[in-house]
């Protein structure tokens, strides 16, 4: 017979029984409730112990369900996807000795949110023509491939523009970010870089906002956009758990420890 464990969500503050319904990850309509000590929580619902799939299904029901959370408690600590305990004491036992570190946590990100923001620039033609603009000996290598006739010098030739152009668009994105991070700075407490998808995506940041706001958020992005319109397009995500502001690790093997 397959057991059963506890699959979990996030970390919550609260005196009481939570109950979001059957919204659970798995597909399986498992019922979303806590498991609790001392008022701090777990988010959990049941889930099979032997086998748990990764999938963008269950990705999207775990965020789903951290989303629902995030509408009724001002502080949530998401735990990463794929965490599932055996038990519900091993749950309490976990609660019981990082409750300061944990308390900690929601204390210190309460009534915060995360936006992400992704900056594509529109023509990377005119994104190249101006780092060649900027790039005297980028310049002089396209004039010496043009003229030369040794195929292996010239590949070589190509090779060292080619190292030049990527070197340069690091550079030209983490200029463009940094300018357009300045019109946030006033309004976000901190900011995290993570890795860009492409070479036309300069930006992709998170910043960590009070909740409530997200309408100065819209305006400063609405801002932007007509700033840049011939430039770039943004892409914004709002709000969502703080993942990218918190590094809480747990391990369910050492839970019983």
């Amino acid at each position: 017979m397959q057991r059963d464990g506890k699959y979990i969500y996030c970390i919550i503050a609260s005196d009481y029984d939570v109950n979001l319904g059957p919204i659970g990850i798995g597909g399986r309509d498992d019922l979303v409730s806590t498991i609790g000590f001392d008022g701090l929580c777990m988010v959990v619902s049941d889930h099979p112990l032997s086998r748990f799939v990764v999938n963008p299904e269950n990705m999207l029901a775990h965020q789903k369900v951290l989303e629902t959370v995030m509408k009724e408690f001002r502080s949530v600590i998401p735990i990463r996807f794929g965490i599932i305990a055996a038990t519900p004491d091993e749950i309490r036992n976990l609660l019981n000795r990082r409750y300061s570190e944990f308390m900690e946590l929601l204390k210190q990100f309460e009534n915060k949110v995360e936006l992400n923001v992704r900056g594509t620039w529109k023509n990377m033609g005119m994104i190249y023509k101006e780092i060649d603009r900027e790039h005297v000996e980028l310049q002089k290598l396209r004039a010496e491939i043009e003229k030369n006739e040794d195929k292996e010098l010239k590949n070589q030739k190509i090779k060292e523009a080619g190292n030049i152009v990527e070197q340069a668009i690091i550079s030209k994105k983490a200029e463009e970010a940094e300018h357009i991070i300045d019109a946030f700075r006033r309004s976000v407490f901190e900011f995290k870089f993570n890795k860009t998808s492409s070479d036309s995506m300069f930006m992709n940041t998170a910043f960590l906002v009070s909740s409530g706001r997200e309408v100065e958020f819209d305006n400063i992005m609405a801002d932007l956009g007509n700033k840049y319109e011939d430039r770039c397009d943004f892409v914004y995500t709002a709000p969502l758990p703080i993942f990218n502001f918190i590094d809480l690790k747990i391990f369910p093997e050492k839970w019983e420890l």
